[in-house]
C-alpha cells in the first residue's frame, strides 16, 4: 500500500477548483503584481503577499478568495485546517495549488480503515547490506500535508498526527525527528457520508486552528469552470496551467513576523476572553471553547488585520474569524442537536451577547 503521493497528483472529480465558504473571510481583491518583495514589519507587504498568492491560485481555482484567505491565515499563524465539504468541490486541488504558489512540498495521504501509524509518520527499516536500521520517512515529512478523509481511519492512526500537528515533530522508536518549519496539515472529511467513519476526538479537533466549510460554487462560477475546461485547462499540471511560485520561505517568515507585530488593545483582549467564556456556561452545550480557542481567535484576528493592510486589530476582525475558529471546538447537547441547533448558531449567539469595545 502506498499511502502518499506528491505534486502533481491526479485527483478524481477535482479537475478545476471551485469553492465558497460558510463563515467566510473576504478582504477586498487587489491587482497587485505577484513579484512584490515582502519586508518585515510591513502590513502593506503582508497584503501584497496575500494578493500575489490569490492572483496565482485564481488561475486554477474559480471562486477561491474566501477559502484561500482562510488558508493563508492558518499559514501565517502556523495553524492547521480541517476542511469539510461534499466530494468534487476541489478541497485537494485548492491545497495543492496553494503549496505550489508558496514553493512548498506537497504530499497527500488517503486515509483508509487499514492505514497504520507507520504509514503516516514512517518507520525504521533494517538494511542487511549496511547491517543497521535506517529511517524510512512517512508523508508527514513535508511542507503541506493533505490528510484526505481523515475520519475514515481508526483513532490509533488519527492520533499519529497529534504530535506532528502540535509539536512539529514525530517520535519513532523513541527518537524525535523535527518536521519542516512550514509544516501545515489540511485534513478533509465528508459531511454527508458517516457510514464506516471514526469521528475525530475532541483533543484532535482542538489542534485545528480553523474548520473551513466548502460548499458548491455559484451558477456563474460553475459556468466559468466549464468554460475553462472547454478550452483545455488541465489542473493536473499546475505549472502548465500557468501557476507561478511567487512566495518563498523567507518571505513567508517575514510576513509571520509582521503579523506578530499587530497592535492589540486591552479592551480587545478582554473582548476575546468574554466571547470564549460565554460558550462555557451555555445550557445548549456539553463542552465550550478552551483557552487554546482564545489564543487561536487572537492570532487569526491579527493575521486578518495584517492581510487587510492594518497594523491594529479591530472587533470586526475577531467577529469575522470567530465562526471558523470556534465552530469545531463546541459540542452540542443531544437535545439541542435534535432541535436543529448548529454550533455556528451558538457562536453567533455568543458574539451578539458580548458588548463590542469602543
Amino acid at each position: 500500500m502506498n499511502p502518499q503521493s506528491t505534486d502533481p497528483q491526479p485527483q478524481d472529480n477535482e479537475h478545476i477548483a471551485t469553492s465558497t465558504a460558510a463563515g467566510s473571510i473576504t478582504p477586498p481583491p487587489s491587482s497587485t503584481p505577484a513579484t512584490q518583495e515582502i519586508h518585515a514589519g510591513s502590513m502593506l507587504a503582508v497584503k501584497q503577499l496575500v494578493d500575489a498568492v490569490r492572483a496565482e491560485v485564481a488561475k486554477a481555482v474559480v471562486g477561491q478568495d474566501e477559502i484561500i484567505t482562510q488558508f493563508l491565515i492558518a499559514l501565517l499563524v502556523r495553524g492547521h485546517v480541517l476542511l469539510e465539504g461534499v466530494p468534487g468541490v476541489a478541497k485537494t486541488l485548492t491545497a495543492r495549488a496553494l503549496a505550489h504558489v508558496v514553493r512548498a512540498e506537497f504530499k497527500r495521504i488517503q486515509f483508509t480503515p487499514d492505514l497504520m501509524p507507520a504509514d503516516v509518520i514512517g518507520t525504521n527499516v533494517f538494511d542487511p547490506h549496511a547491517a543497521e536500521f535506517s529511517l524510512r520517512q512517512g508523508p508527514v515529512f513535508t511542507d503541506v500535508l493533505l490528510a484526505d478523509e481523515i475520519n475514515r481511519t481508526p483513532p490509533k492512526t488519527q492520533a499519529a498526527l497529534l504530535e506532528a500537528m502540535q509539536e512539529r515533530r514525530v517520535t519513532i522508536d523513541g527518537v524525535p525527528h523535527p518536521l519542516s518549519e512550514l509544516f501545515i496539515v489540511f485534513a478533509t472529511q465528508n459531511p454527508i457520508d458517516y457510514e464506516g467513519t471514526y469521528p475525530l476526538p475532541e483533543a484532535q479537533l482542538d489542534r485545528f486552528v480553523m474548520k473551513v466549510l466548502m460548499s458548491y460554487p455559484s451558477l456563474e462560477e460553475e459556468t466559468q469552470l466549464l468554460a475553462r475546461v472547454n478550452k483545455g485547462f488541465d489542473a493536473h499540471d499546475l505549472a502548465e496551467a500557468g501557476l507561478r511560485a511567487v512566495v518563498d520561505g523567507a518571505a513567508l517568515e517575514r510576513a509571520r513576523a509582521a503579523v506578530q507585530s499587530v497592535t492589540v488593545s486591552e479592551g480587545l483582549l478582554n473582548y476575546i476572553t468574554q466571547i470564549v467564556h460565554r460558550t462555557r456556561g451555555l445550557p445548549t452545550l456539553t463542552l465550550g471553547a478552551s483557552p487554546r480557542a482564545s489564543i487561536a481567535l487572537l492570532q487569526c484576528g491579527k493575521a486578518l488585520a495584517a492581510i487587510s493592510g492594518r497594523d491594529f486589530l479591530t472587533p470586526e476582525d475577531i467577529k469575522t474569524v470567530a465562526l471558523p475558529v470556534l465552530r469545531h471546538r463546541l459540542i452540542l447537547r443531544a437535545e439541542s442537536e435534535m432541535e436543529g441547533l448548529r454550533t455556528d448558531d451558538v457562536v453567533q449567539s455568543a458574539l451578539n451577547a458580548v458588548e463590542v469595545p469602543r
